[in-house]
């Protein structure tokens, strides 16, 4: 499994409603091992999370399932990490 880092980060639209939502998906991954890291940036722009995924496609699709995106709320970029 390889290493993907999860940008999201917050619309002018943000709804911080939506945030137990996000956080029971994060909760998700991590019970299916996928998760590895996870938190908010300190300048409350949004977040990132360091999930493991076969593919890169498979870590987009993971990842597009945040309730964060689908609401329209973030935007998600997903690059794949070679962190040592």
């Amino acid at each position: 499994m390889n290493r993907y880092l999860v940008l999201v980060m917050r619309k002018p639209a943000f709804d911080p409603a939506l945030g137990p939502a996000h956080k029971a998906f994060l909760d998700t991954l991590r019970a299916q091992g996928r998760l590895e890291l996870s938190g908010p940036f300190a300048d409350a722009s949004g977040g990132a999370y360091l999930m493991r995924a076969a593919t890169l496609e498979e870590a987009q699709a993971t990842a597009l399932q945040d309730p964060l995106h689908l609401h329209g709320s973030s935007t998600v970029t997903v690059h794949e990490w070679r962190a040592a």
